[in-house]
C-alpha cells in the first residue's frame, strides 16, 4: 500500500470516529409525536380544505388563541398530593400545569402547521415559565402528574427545537428543567407495572428525544418490552387496571393511551414497530378491542358492576374515542372507524396528554400520501 493511500485511509478512519463520537448518542430528529411527513401531509389537507382536518384545525386554533389570555402557572415546587387522599387539592394543584401544557402544545402545533411566529412565541412563554420557575416536584403524585400532564410541554418543545427565535440561553434552561425535573420525575416511577409506569416511560421518551439521549431512550424501550405481556392478559384485559373497581374501563384507556403513544415515538425515531408484538395471543390490538367492546357493553364488564364509560358530551373530549381514532389507521379496524366516525373531529384535552388531536394528526406506518 503506498503512503498516500495509507494516509487517506487513516484520515477517513479518523473522520468516521469523530462523526460517530458526535452523533452516536443522538436520536435522529426532534419531532417526537409529529414527524415532518405528518406535518406536511396535514398542511396539504388544510390547503385543500378537506374534512375532518379543517374543522379539527379550527378547534386547535381556538385552544391556541385561548392561551394568549392567561399567565403561566409555574411553581417552584410542583407538590401534588395523592388523588385518593386529597382529590380537591390534587385537582387544584395539577390544573396550572395542565392549562399551560395544553396551551404550549396547541400554540406550537399551530405554528408548525402555519408558520405564524406569534404562536411559537406564545408556546415559548409557557416553556420558559416552567423552565425558570419550577425546580422540583414532591408529594405522592407530583411525579405522576408531571409525567401525564407535562407531556404536552415536551410535545411543544420538540416541535419548536429548531425555531430560530428560541435563544440559546432559554433553550439551555429548558434542557436543564427537562433533565433535572421533568425526566427525573418520570424516571423515578418508570419501574411501575401499571398506568403510572406507562405514563412515566412515555414522558421519559419525550424527554430523551429533546435531550438526544439514546441510552435512556433504549432503556425505556427495554422497560416497555419487559413487562408488556405481564400487563396484557391473553383475552385482552389489563391485569392491573381492571382492579380499579368502578373505573376499570377508564384506567384501561389511561394505560393504553401512553403505551401506544410510546410505541409511536419509538417508531418515529428508530423504525422499530412494537404495535404488532404478540405473545400467547395477547397483544395491544386485542387490549384495544377489549376496551372498545366493554365501553360499548359495560353491563357485561366482569370485574365490577356498573363501571364508568366514556361519553361524547364531555367538555374535555371523548375517551376512548380519541385513542381509537389514533389507532384506527395502525390496525385498519372497521370497528374503530364505526365507533369514532360520528364524533369527528375528536379532541381530548382532559388532564393527561397523549392523543390530543387525533383527527387532525393521523398516524401512518406506511408513509403519508
Amino acid at each position: 500500500m503506498n503512503l498516500f493511500r495509507f494516509q487517506s485511509l487513516c484520515i477517513a478512519a479518523i473522520i468516521i470516529v469523530l462523526v460517530s463520537a458526535c452523533t452516536g448518542d443522538r436520536i435522529p430528529g426532534t419531532s417526537a409525536m409529529h414527524p415532518k411527513a405528518q406535518i406536511d401531509f396535514v398542511k396539504r389537507q388544510l390547503e385543500q380544505d378537506k374534512a375532518p382536518f379543517t374543522a379539527a384545525f379550527g378547534i386547535l386554533t381556538e385552544k391556541a388563541d385561548a392561551a394568549f389570555g392567561t399567565s403561566h402557572h409555574a411553581v417552584e415546587d410542583f407538590a401534588v398530593p395523592g388523588f385518593y387522599q386529597d382529590k380537591e387539592n390534587h385537582r387544584r394543584l395539577s390544573l396550572g400545569l395542565q392549562t399551560d401544557a395544553i396551551g404550549a402544545y396547541s400554540c406550537a402545533l399551530v405554528w408548525a402547521l402555519t408558520g405564524q411566529s406569534r404562536y411559537a412565541d406564545r408556546a415559548l412563554y409557557f416553556l420558559k415559565g416552567w423552565a425558570t420557575v419550577n425546580k422540583r416536584y414532591s408529594e405522592m403524585d407530583g411525579s405522576l402528574v408531571m409525567s401525564y400532564s407535562g407531556t404536552a410541554l415536551l410535545f411543544a418543545a420538540n416541535l419548536l427545537k429548531d425555531y430560530e427565535e428560541w435563544n440559546a440561553e432559554d433553550q439551555q434552561q429548558f434542557e436543564w428543567w427537562t433533565r433535572h425535573v421533568f425526566r427525573d420525575a418520570a424516571n423515578s416511577i418508570r419501574f411501575r407495572n401499571n398506568n403510572s409506569g406507562d405514563w412515566s416511560r412515555f414522558a421519559s421518551l419525550l424527554a430523551d428525544v429533546y435531550l438526544e439521549d439514546t441510552a435512556d431512550f433504549e432503556e425505556n424501550i427495554r422497560l416497555i418490552k419487559s413487562d408488556l405481556f405481564e400487563k396484557i392478559a391473553t383475552d385482552g384485559h389489563l391485569v392491573e387496571e381492571v382492579k380499579r373497581e368502578k373505573n376499570g374501563i377508564w384506567y384501561t384507556h389511561f394505560s393504553l393511551a401512553p403505551l401506544t403513544a410510546s410505541m409511536w415515538v419509538i417508531y418515529n425515531h428508530t423504525g422499530e414497530n412494537l404495535f404488532f408484538l404478540e405473545k400467547d395471543g395477547a397483544s395491544v390490538n386485542k387490549a384495544l378491542d377489549y376496551l372498545l367492546y366493554y365501553n360499548r357493553h359495560p353491563q357485561e364488564w366482569p370485574f365490577f358492576k356498573g363501571p364508568a364509560t366514556g361519553h361524547a358530551d364531555s367538555r374535555y373530549g371523548f375517551w376512548p374515542a380519541n385513542l381509537l381514532e389514533a389507532m384506527r389507521p395502525v390496525y385498519r379496524s372497521t370497528a374503530y372507524e364505526t365507533f369514532v366516525a360520528p364524533y369527528r373531529p375528536l379532541v381530548y384535552v382532559a388532564h393527561d396528554f397523549a392523543w390530543v388531536f387525533p383527527s387532525l394528526m393521523p398516524l401512518s406506518l406506511d408513509g403519508y400520501p
